[in-house]
């Protein structure tokens, strides 16, 4: 354990200078959120709860304004009834698309519980292309100016984060040059951005850039560690009021739409949003260099930029993969007694082992870590409420590891 200890003072050390820049920019960040509250004079009365039609909800609507304008949009849907970010994502695409319509992932092809949905789209008459990244993640403009001379392209999906895969996460300023060049060909052509676990984890917003609607979900980046359930859209004001349609019902839209539950813990999540991602950076950064001593291949390296919350780590074998998991459940404030087993879940070609010792289930704001069982057998950490939390989590998984050895 000695040996550990010192292992992790030695990695915090040669971290000072990059959890600075974490620093500087979590003040930044919450400055914005913070002018958000203050400019639509956020007050006690937002928090109530509604009921029935939710005609007038004040605490809904104010969530919006605030939402939007943190997240650098013109418009906003924060709701309870959004289950997940794949739900979110579903809605845009369900809204601004028409059977003949095509759709293009310029990301590649999307995350694996994502696909089905798209599968119940195309059955319905509408299409989905992919488009590769090229080597380095990295847009491909060529190709991607080659499809926009199909009319029929309607919309252009970006899935900002990595998935199951080893690419680096999108950068906003990759995305800013791709999205200029994009609209000066098509600027009729929508661009939705899969936002899930890059929110507040760079200066700006897809949304800043040109992205005309970002999506996500609540128990991830956005809430906190604090909302309970729920998920988002933020964009252009016309594209917004169009998935209310889809989100409820034509006519009526957003205006519908109750939650008998108090307010509070998505007006609270989302300002504590920059500081709880900041603290999720800093405990990536940690895991990255401490496994990278310790012989395992990280992405991103503790050397590297993040744009979002996720850290891999490629383990080579089952087994290794499997202890670490277990390591993560064990440093877990909720169910640190269990054991986590590889299980087959819907949606997914591989077994996949799961540890989420957290407070809301599924919120990866909370140190978690998932992964499918296929090579290189690579585990995908999130989250962690404080760093605290996340060095008393790398020492135990640390000494595991050793001990195995």
């Amino acid at each position: 354990m000695h040996h550990i200890e010192e292992l992790i003072a030695a990695a915090e050390a040669s971290l000072q200078a990059a959890f600075a820049k974490i620093d500087a920019r979590e003040l930044a960040l919450q400055a914005r959120v913070l002018q958000a509250f203050q400019n639509n004079r956020v007050s006690a009365r937002h928090f109530a709860p509604s009921n029935g039609y939710g005609y007038d909800d004040v605490g809904r609507d104010c969530l919006d304004k605030v939402f939007a304008e943190a997240m650098e949009a013109e418009d906003a849907l924060v709701r309870p009834q959004i289950a997940n970010g794949t739900h979110a994502i579903f809605l845009a695409l369900s809204a601004l698309l028409l059977p003949g319509d095509t759709a293009v992932s310029i990301s590649g092809a999307p995350y694996d519980t994502l696909c089905t949905a798209i599968d119940s789209l195309c059955s319905r008459g509408t299409g989905f292309e992919e488009l590769p990244l090229l080597p380095g993640a990295s847009f491909d403009m060529p190709a991607i100016a080659a499809v926009l001379c199909n009319p029929k392209i309607k919309l252009i999906y970006i899935q900002r984060s990595r998935g199951y895969t080893n690419r680096s996460t999108l950068p906003i300023a990759d995305m800013e040059s791709c999205f200029c060049e994009i609209k000066k060909q098509r600027p009729d052509c929508a661009i939705l951005v899969d936002n899930c676990y890059g929110e507040f984890a760079e200066a700006h917003e897809p949304t800043a850039v040109g992205a005309d609607v970002i999506a996500g979900s609540l128990i991830k980046n956005p809430g906190g560690g604090i909302a309970p359930t729920g998920g988002y859209l933020a964009g252009r004001a016309d594209l917004i009021e169009k998935i209310g349609y889809t989100l409820t019902v034509p006519g009526c839209g957003r205006e519908i739409g109750s939650y008998e539950a108090s307010y509070r813990p998505y007006y609270q999540g989302l300002f504590m949003a920059p500081h709880t991602v900041a603290q999720c950076q800093k405990t990536a950064l940690l895991f990255a260099s401490v496994l990278e001593k310790l012989g395992y291949r990280c992405a991103p390296t503790s050397k590297e930029e993040r744009g979002d919350i996720i850290q891999s780590v490629a383990f080579g074998n089952k087994q290794d993969l499997i202890a670490f998991c277990r390591a993560i459940q064990a440093a877990a404030p909720v169910d640190g007694f269990v054991t986590p087993e590889p299980w087959a879940m819907p949606g997914y070609a591989d077994p996949v082992i799961m540890a989420a010792g957290t407070f809301v289930q599924g919120a990866t704001t909370e140190l978690s870590c998932d992964a499918p069982l296929r090579p290189p057998f690579t585990a995908y950490l999130q989250g962690s409420l404080t760093y605290a939390h996340g060095k008393l989590a790398i020492l135990r998984a640390a000494a595991a590891f050793i001990e195995q050895r």
